[in-house]
């Protein structure tokens, strides 16, 4: 690839199948703002970089309030694997008692190390339930929507229609007009 593709592909931003484009196609919508989406693709890259990709993840929408975080924890059992919810953080830990020593391998491509993973969820949001099945950790969240929050719909009243002049001859606070 040339530089020149290097750089466009860089200024891309993705935001699922079919839906990518660059910051130049921003520009006719958000003028002047080029310098902090260059700023926030550079905070993006430095970030990507010192993520760690390990235990893999997904996070699927299962309905419309309600979402599973599965985690590839092979070689993990339930007493290695602690889920704590802080502050509005859930955090899956798990911690592996390192026998490596005892053993020789002529390879160790699986890897068998202590991990943390946070996830940020929303004030309302709440964990449902956690289990394991054949290596894989799932959590299910659901998001709780109070009921003052939901959408409803107003009732428009009927009113009776009154002639202008009579309209603009009412007053609330009772002054003579």
């Amino acid at each position: 690839m040339t530089t020149d593709a290097l750089n466009a592909l860089a200024n891309t931003f993705v935001f699922g199948p079919g839906f990518k484009f660059g910051t130049k196609d921003l520009d006719k919508f958000f003028v002047g703002f080029d310098e902090p989406f260059n700023k926030l693709a550079k905070l993006h890259d430095e970030v990507a970089k010192n993520i760690p990709n390990y235990p893999p993840y997904n996070i699927k929408k299962v309905d419309d309030n309600k979402y599973v975080v599965e985690l590839a924890v092979a070689g993990f059992g339930k007493s290695d694997v602690e889920i704590t919810f802080d502050d509005g953080k859930l955090i899956v830990a798990g911690k592996t008692a390192d026998d490596s020593e005892n053993e020789n391998f002529l390879y160790k491509g699986i890897a068998n190390r202590a991990f943390a993973r946070t996830f940020v969820l929303n004030d309302q949001v709440e964990i449902r339930n956690a289990e394991m099945l054949n290596g894989m950790l799932k959590i299910f969240l659901e998001r709780i929507i109070p009921e003052h929050k939901k959408p409803k719909k107003i009732e428009i009243n009927a009113q009776v229609a009154k002639p202008m002049g009579e309209l603009l001859m009412e007053d609330d606070l009772n002054r003579d007009l």
